[in-house]
């Protein structure tokens, strides 16, 4: 049974906040939602009315088309109910928020996805103090460290050399949302041709673009000729490319993905890529170790990922902690 005194709790549309009347990232329909990010995961048709952060706009009308959406800046307080909410960058991807709610006194933070290194194409994570923190656990194990981005990056530009010199392209899969745009930022000033990408990328790279987001030059797969050599090419395509017809019209192409879950070896065999890169837009274990400390919260709820691991670590360091099971997962 519900605790009357908390401010977020399950229901079977996703994380309710009862004294505003509202979920946060709901996965059926309701009439108010605070949206965390773009995610298909999190951001879903339906809703009667959506809160999200103003750089997230553009993202949800890309992904959801035209709604009944409130925009707000970093910080701003705007009332639901009885609720005080604001919303604070998570450091994720383009307009990622963390949804901060205060009544009589109490706080909670719902982070959404975050991570803490630092990424040119959105805001960094902001550490929001409060008495409860609602935090992701995606990457939740004490093995998942990221490496440094620009020694990753230099890994692709790399892997992009040796495959000119094999007379390959070098297909990099790369989630359309967050996780190709943040390549595409850390590969300019670096000297590298104009990089191809499949049509589900481009149009979330004109999307970021649009928002004033730097990143390399590209072209579009589609707007070359077939018979074109893109031997020694960089080409991004999402990861349901892998194994399809597209990729047939390059003639001799190795695969690799960017992703925290080519941390483990096995992952990449078992998925069957040539490449893995260590890159990811979630928290590691130390960065989320390292927040939860910066938050001051007393109690942690851990939603979607290892939360067990999770849980079993605070408790043993005398930190009240527990779990919401959700319907997140990865992001498409």
């Amino acid at each position: 049974m519900d605790d009357p005194r908390d401010l977020v709790v399950m229901r079977p549309e996703g994380l309710y906040c009862p004294a505003g009347d509202f979920h946060i990232d709901p996965w059926r329909p309701v009439a108010h939602a605070v949206i965390t990010h773009g995610h298909g995961d999190h951001a879903r048709a339906g809703m009667g009315r959506y809160h999200c952060l103003d750089s997230c706009l553009p993202v949800l009308r890309w992904r959801l088309g035209e709604q009944d959406y409130h925009a707000h800046a970093p910080g701003e307080a705007f009332t639901l109910g009885r609720a005080r909410v604001s919303l604070h960058p998570a450091g994720h991807v383009l307009g990622s928020a963390q949804v901060r709610i205060e009544v009589g006194g109490q706080v909670w933070v719902a982070s959404g996805d975050y991570k803490r290194q630092p990424d040119p194409t959105c805001d960094a994570f902001e550490p929001v103090a409060c008495d409860v923190f609602i935090t992701e656990a995606t990457f939740a194990l004490p093995v998942y460290r990221w490496p440094d981005t620009a020694a990753v990056c230099d890994e692709i530009v790399q892997w992009r050399h040796a495959c000119a010199e094999r007379g390959e392209t070098a297909v990099l899969y790369c989630y359309a949302l967050g996780k190709a745009q943040r390549v595409l930022a850390e590969l300019r000033g670096r000297g590298e041709p104009p990089v191809l990408l499949h049509g589900a990328v481009a149009a979330g790279v004109a999307v970021y673009r649009d928002a004033g987001i730097a990143m390399v030059d590209t072209e579009a797969v589609s707007e070359q000729p077939r018979d074109q050599d893109t031997a020694g090419r960089l080409v991004i395509a999402p990861p349901s490319a892998a194994g399809s017809a597209w990729l047939r019209r390059f003639r001799r192409a190795q695969q690799g993905f960017a992703s925290g879950w080519m941390r483990l070896r096995g992952n990449r065999r078992r998925r069957n890529y040539d490449r893995g890169f260590v890159l990811s837009d979630h928290a590691d274990w130390p960065a989320l170790l390292q927040t939860i400390a910066q938050t001051g919260a007393r109690r942690i709820i851990a939603t979607h990922g290892n939360t067990d691991a999770l849980i079993r670590h605070l408790r043993e360091h005398d930190v009240a902690a527990e779990a919401f099971h959700t319907a997140y997962g990865e992001e498409t």
